[in-house]
């Protein structure tokens, strides 16, 4: 039965890649989550509403605290449920690595042959020209400057992270031993967009067979105990007298920015995604940033995000 008493809210959609990273974490922490389905384009007026201006998907709500960004989710989650761990003993390091370019260089090089003409038609099969055109207009505005892969480089680059793949896969069940880390989670999630997502173009696969017999590893994993919640009840958790932001720990103020904790401040994703949130600057510790902000829907809240990836600024009157 699923735990609908959960206190992990995932704001997510059933296509996203970087929500089933976080779906198959949970699974694989045999945590129980609630579950918010978002829209996949904007407007997104709930969303908003609790991250002020971040609109990533997803985002996880643990009461009047929002965590953005899917590595920043990685570490919530360990610090809720520290096994089986995300982080293996011995390989935190490479681990660490290993997902971040698999977060960032292996998913654009999927994604640009995921979204291929023929990978984009079968996606949107079925749908009003007017989707299609939709979405690409509002992944276009996300991306701002970014430089796009063309499909065949895209194609030809993804083909080779497969096979590098496959290579660690060969003699041990996960891409760093016999138990999946953050890294075999990070680089499955564009891979499973090809294979589920848009399969017209999952032929680029067939070469690596046993990728796809980790991949069926990964996917047995599950996705944990899961139970729906609407947008309006996570907005009114978030508002309620007992979700007060969970008070900060007692980390060290890093200050790499000369900006004191008490100043009005910003804080936007470096490259997709630039759309800025801003508070009061609570916390930046040597990984992460806190921001207060108030909403006149959710309340009072806490917005984290890693530092890694975001950029902090001070907002000057």
């Amino acid at each position: 039965m699923f735990d609908s008493t959960s206190d992990l809210i995932l704001h997510h959609y059933a296509s996203s890649p970087f929500s089933e990273k976080v779906r198959l974490m949970l699974g694989h922490k045999h945590l129980a989550w609630q579950s918010v389905n978002i829209p996949r384009i904007l407007p997104k007026p709930d969303v908003l509403a609790l991250t002020g201006g971040y609109r990533r998907t997803p985002f996880l709500q643990v009461g009047a605290d929002i965590f953005c960004d899917t590595a920043l989710i990685c570490d919530v989650l360990e610090h809720r449920q520290p096994t089986p761990p995300l982080y293996p003993e011995h390989h935190k390091g490479v681990a660490r690595v290993l997902a971040q370019w698999a977060d960032s260089t292996l998913f654009w090089a999927a994604m640009g042959h995921n979204l291929s003409p023929k990978g984009a038609a079968a996606l949107f099969a079925g749908q009003p020209p007017e989707a299609a055109q939709a979405f690409a207009a509002d992944r276009g505005a996300m991306r701002g400057g970014m430089t796009s892969l063309r499909p065949g480089d895209a194609t030809a680059a993804y083909r080779s992270y497969l096979r590098r793949l496959a290579t660690m896969v060969e003699e041990q069940p996960f891409l760093l031993g016999a138990a999946p880390c953050v890294a075999d989670f990070a680089a499955y999630h564009p891979l499973w967009f090809t294979r589920v997502v848009t399969p017209a173009v999952a032929g680029v696969l067939d070469a690596t067979p046993q990728l796809i017999e980790w991949m069926d590893r990964m996917a047995a994993i599950g996705h944990g105990k899961m139970s729906k919640m609407s947008a309006s009840d996570a907005i009114a958790i978030a508002i309620a007298a007992a979700a007060e932001p969970a008070p900060l720990g007692d980390e060290v103020f890093q200050d790499d920015h000369h900006i004191p904790l008490g100043s009005r401040v910003t804080v936007a994703a470096e490259s997709f995604g630039q759309e800025p949130t801003e508070g009061i600057l609570r916390a930046a510790t040597r990984t992460r940033y806190t921001l207060e902000r108030e909403d006149a829907r959710a309340g009072r809240l806490h917005v984290h995000f890693p530092r890694i990836g975001y950029v902090l600024r001070e907002v000057r009157v």
